[in-house]
């Protein structure tokens, strides 16, 4: 187990009371008071597409900019090529889809072309091959990546 400082501990503690009046179905009205000014960043989401999907996290930005810095690049990549996205656009709207469709969807002329996006998709924990040989975003990546991609247009401008 690692030690905590006190800074960390009452850090997390402030994010499970939030945590606590979430589940319990009450706003938490107001952040708790920190000394060194904090801040609190939250996304959330709820999703019928073809199973219901609801998303919420909570974090602070210290412990969050602290992380490792590979996973989330690695997301970040996965998400951040044309080929992908649309491969991911037809795999949230549509659901699972067989390889054929994944490339006919992205006009890609080969296999091998395919494979290679959805490697960079599956790595990043994005997309899964279900046991029927078809690929599906993965239910718990679902609200996030498409919280993700309306963040990237609100950084665009697209969505203003």
């Amino acid at each position: 187990m690692t030690e905590s400082t006190p800074g960390d501990l009452a850090a997390r503690v402030a994010e499970l009371e939030l945590r606590v009046a979430a589940l319990e179905g009450r706003a938490a009205t107001e952040e708790p008071a920190r000394e060194d000014g904090g801040g609190l960043l939250a996304y959330e989401g709820a999703v019928t597409l073809h199973q219901e999907l609801s998303w919420k996290i909570l974090c602070r930005p210290e412990p969050l900019l602290g992380l490792p810095d590979a996973p989330r690049t690695e997301v970040l990549a996965a998400l951040g090529n044309p080929v992908r996205i649309a491969v991911l656009r037809l795999l949230v709207t549509d659901g699972p889809q067989p390889a054929s469709a994944l490339q006919a969807a992205a006009g890609l002329g080969s296999t091998g072309q395919l494979y290679h996006h959805l490697k960079a998709l599956t790595g990043a924990r994005i997309v899964e091959q279900d046991g029927r040989g078809s690929y599906r975003v993965r239910p718990q990546a679902t609200v996030p990546a498409l919280i993700m991609l309306a963040a990237a247009s609100d950084i665009a401008g697209q969505l203003h």
